[in-house]
């Protein structure tokens, strides 16, 4: 549970030092909660499917949290996760450095990295989310944002010590419930491509480890996805995703079955070299075999 002061205030979470496995909420890799665009996006994203709801709003200054923002709530995840299982207490209010966020993420830390982190930080605070999964009434939402605030602090003499923020309720909630969330690969952060990225987690979510691997009609994809884009254009970008197999982990492949085009995901064995390389740090193409 999150720790409290008697007042009510929540306890400050020091974010754990040192190169921890990446977390994910499944929740935020089953379904359409972000923009897979680079360029700002503002029209909202309303998905309805069965019981589950979604809408995600932006404003015309910041735009919608992108999935490239979502680093940082796979940041948090990680660390409330290390932290559970550590036997430490956690809490929504979590204090960190620019770098730290930077360097786990994959990103560079240079002035121009450092700011486009407070632009992030600056998107997920102002998107606003409705939805009623895990609710216990269907017709109930919760609303919020995905980070309640956040602050940079600063020494006497106005030098920069880290940042502060304070993720939600219902992601807390989630990450802290260990079967809601999984262990994603580093490579994941190289990524370039949404559409790649946003697939890598559906692809995570949904196929794991089964040896049968597991396959989605395009269509549904496309809805899942909430792109702007025609479905055209959508599989299109699907088909090149496909053509150069750039997902860590899993090989894809377009078949069609009654008519219609599904794609399907079988996971790769992982390589006892590369899985050692790993461990140590180091990635497998560093090294000549």
């Amino acid at each position: 549970m999150t720790a409290r002061h008697a007042d009510g205030q929540l306890d400050l979470f020091r974010a754990i030092p040192g190169d921890l496995a990446p977390r994910d909420a499944q929740d935020l890799m089953a379904w359409p909660f972000f923009s897979l665009a680079k360029s700002r996006r503002v029209k909202p994203i309303a998905f309805r499917l069965g019981d589950v709801s979604i809408n995600v709003e932006a404003t015309p200054e910041h735009g919608m949290a992108t999935i490239w923002d979502a680093d940082i709530l796979i940041w948090a995840a990680s660390q409330i996760v290390e932290a559970r299982d550590r036997g430490r207490p956690t809490s929504r209010l979590m204090a960190t450095t620019p770098h730290a966020i930077l360097t786990f993420i994959s990103r560079g830390v240079g002035l121009r990295d450092y700011e486009r982190l407070k632009a992030a930080l600056d998107r997920l605070q102002s998107t606003t989310v409705a939805t009623t999964i895990r609710q216990p009434l269907q017709r109930r939402r919760h609303r919020f944002s995905w980070i309640n605030e956040w602050k940079e602090r600063l020494d006497a003499h106005g030098r920069p010590l880290g940042i502060e923020l304070i993720v939600p309720d219902w992601f807390y909630a989630g990450v802290l419930d260990q079967a809601l969330v999984l262990t994603i690969d580093r490579a994941y952060f190289e990524l370039s491509g949404g559409l790649e990225r946003w697939l890598y987690r559906i692809v995570r979510k949904h196929g794991g480890r089964q040896r049968g691997g597991w396959s989605f009609d395009l269509a549904h994809l496309h809805l899942k996805s909430g792109v702007l884009s025609p479905r055209k254009q959508f599989a299109f970008a699907l088909r090149d995703i496909v053509r150069r197999q750039p997902l860590p982990g899993y090989r894809l492949a377009l078949e069609f079955a009654m008519g219609r085009e599904r794609l399907r995901f079988v996971a790769i064995p992982p390589d006892p070299f590369d899985v050692a390389m790993r461990r140590v740090g180091l990635k497998p193409v560093d090294i000549d075999r």
